[in-house]
């Protein structure tokens, strides 16, 4: 915290208090938080793109789709890649829903591209500046391809009975964003595994401010206590399709198989508190939110409860690990710098939570859900 502008740290922290009727009340509190400052987003931008593939398909179910309609892609463009089955699902085939599931569980780098291919890439940015949302879109994770590959998304079919009931054509987008400001950060970056000694080139990348998705989470959360131009259009079914799969833990999901495979655990996606731990969270505890990390940015995003001791707040973070300044060298200081810094934050803010007087004890049921399996104990 002494070094915050070196590290870039910002962290938005709301308590929330309740009326008579259930009602939220919101206190936040600012710490080195600047809107403009650029820091990587990494996956925190899979969220939204979450809640746009929702309201596709809101507009789409007229014609007999759904979230669980098979769903494939195949390629027209230069660096695209075609899909055809996924062997993760109950059924063998992918849908929109298990991208979804795959993304808010643990997420999954494939799943959020084939979202931003169903979505095409001037959709997502006209309609999240229409949301009003300051942020941009620019590019598929994991992924490296040119501007211009980018801005063309692969065809997409939704089939029913062995009929096509939705042919959407490769979507190119004809009005490329340009941004205003070159975004130079660092000494040198790795290229062909070598060093090239001048700043790494930030300004197609992604962006996503904290205080934007600080501002989403609580519209997802929340939806009444946000002006009307900030909510999604998604059925209600949908939002709590996406609050189960946001808390669900790696350990209680079926399909994929995650609670077989040791790789994932409890606190895998749950930076706030539990850092890089392995150790199970308590059944009273829910975590709702959405990480991020690369070129050693460390993101969280979260809304924290514990159902026992009638604790819930918001909470959002960034932290910058990458101290020898050279992005792209896989030389980052996640575990003795990030993990920590987001642990402690967070429990910081817990604990102070749980010793903070409340008037009237929030009646925390909304965010009660039935998860997929019960999950494994240490």
């Amino acid at each position: 915290m002494a070094n915050k502008d070196r590290y870039e740290i910002q962290i938005i922290y709301t308590q929330i208090d309740r009326d008579r009727n259930n009602n939220p009340v919101f206190h936040t509190y600012y710490f080195n938080v600047d809107s403009n400052r650029y820091f990587y987003p990494a996956s925190t931008v899979k969220l939204p793109l979450v809640l746009l593939a929702f309201e596709k398909l809101k507009y789409l179910s007229e014609k007999g789709i759904d979230k669980f309609t098979p769903v494939f892609h195949d390629s027209a463009y230069s660096g695209q890649l075609s899909v055809s089955k996924d062997t993760t699902s109950e059924t063998g085939l992918p849908s929109i829903a298990h991208y979804a599931k795959k993304i808010l569980v643990v997420s999954d780098n494939d799943a959020y591209n084939r979202l931003y291919e169903f979505l095409g890439q001037k959709e997502v940015n006209r309609r999240l500046r229409g949301l009003g949302y300051n942020m941009r879109v620019l590019h598929r994770l994991e992924r490296p391809l040119s501007q211009d590959e980018n801005r063309h998304t692969e065809a997409v079919r939704f089939v029913k009975d062995d009929a096509v009931i939705f042919d959407q054509p490769m979507l190119v987008n004809d009005e490329p964003i340009v941004v205003k400001e070159r975004v130079l950060k660092g000494k040198g970056f790795i290229r062909n595994d070598s060093l090239v000694s001048q700043p790494f080139d930030f300004t197609y990348k992604n962006f996503f401010p904290l205080t934007a998705q600080h501002k989403m989470l609580q519209a997802l959360l929340f939806p009444e206590t946000v002006d009307e131009k900030f909510r999604f259009d998604i059925y209600d079914e949908d939002r709590v399709f996406v609050l189960k799969y946001m808390s669900q833990l790696p350990t209680e999901t079926i399909f994929p198989s995650y609670g077989k495979d040791t790789t994932y655990h409890d606190a895998y996606c749950k930076f706030f508190m539990y850092g890089a731990g392995r150790s199970s969270i308590p059944d009273n505890i829910r975590i709702f939110n959405k990480i991020g990390d690369a070129y050693g940015y460390l993101v969280d995003n979260a809304y924290i409860v514990d159902f026992k001791n009638s604790v819930e707040f918001m909470l959002s973070a960034v932290i910058n690990t990458d101290t020898d300044s050279i992005y792209n060298d896989g030389n980052y200081d996640y575990e003795t710098l990030g993990y920590p810094f987001m642990k402690n934050i967070g429990q910081l803010i817990y604990n102070y939570e749980l010793k903070r007087k409340r008037d009237i004890k929030p009646d925390l049921s909304p965010f009660v859900f039935t998860y997929d399996q019960q999950k494994k104990r240490d």
